[in-house]
């Protein structure tokens, strides 16, 4: 890794910027295992219910390199973690960040000895408009996995990983299939939100059921924690 935090030697195409919401790790509730989380800033499809508006506006969030990002794939690899999720906001809304960020961390998965760590990404757009286009379809060409669809709060599923029961999570590799393979009609045995508390936010990381999120809020209140502000009402 070079002082910038990127992995030696990182290809020219790396160049490319990716503008975030948020990294945190290790997350537990978007994927197998301990994973990293990538949440991109900025979403055209603003689908109602989103528990994430605040990855909506494109002018918010912040610039990084896929260099760095990269950089934290790699630590987290050095940490044991099993896989790196890219969720948002919507990463097709940056195709070029996107191809060139997830073809790094195929890169640094390799070169660290762990192909086993697999690569998945959250979509709001469907099979049909990825396979429609060539700009996607080449931006998902390394991901393992990716749940697809529009959230629909109105459609509720218990499905693993999966917002609404319109969404799909499909293997797309050899690795994904084995990964994933046995998840495809699972569903969640309990709640599966994660807590995580920074200096900034408490953030709440996952697919929340119907009234999860309402419950989470009384939950804290009697624990004396109260919310300025949320990002899943207007």
């Amino acid at each position: 890794m070079d002082v910038n935090g990127a992995p030696a030697g990182a290809p020219p195409a790396a160049g490319a910027v990716l503008r975030i919401s948020e990294v945190l790790g290790p997350i537990t509730a978007l994927g197998p295992g301990r994973r990293l989380g990538v949440w991109v800033q900025g979403c055209p499809l603003a689908c109602a219910g989103c528990m994430s508006r605040h990855t909506w506006d494109p002018r918010g969030g912040r610039d990084v390199p896929v260099t760095r990002l990269a950089g934290l794939w790699q630590d987290a690899l050095a940490d044991g973690y099993d896989g790196l999720t890219v969720s948002g906001g919507e990463p097709l809304a940056q195709p070029a960040a996107l191809t060139a960020f997830l073809a790094l961390a195929d890169r640094v998965r390799r070169e660290a000895g762990r192909p086993d760590a697999d690569l998945l990404v959250y979509t709001g757009w469907e099979e049909a408009e990825i396979a429609a286009s060539p700009v996607a379809g080449e931006a998902l060409r390394l991901a393992d996995a990716v749940v697809t669809g529009r959230y629909r709060a109105g459609e509720p599923t218990s499905l693993v990983w999966r917002g609404s029961a319109n969404q799909r999570l499909l293997p797309r590799t050899p690795l994904g299939r084995r990964r994933y393979g046995p998840h495809l009609e699972r569903s969640a045995e309990r709640p599966e939100l994660q807590v995580r508390v920074t200096d900034e936010a408490v953030h709440v990381i996952g697919v929340p059921r119907p009234g999860e999120l309402s419950a989470l809020e009384r939950d804290l209140a009697a624990r004396g924690v109260t919310f300025r502000e949320n990002t899943w009402r207007p």
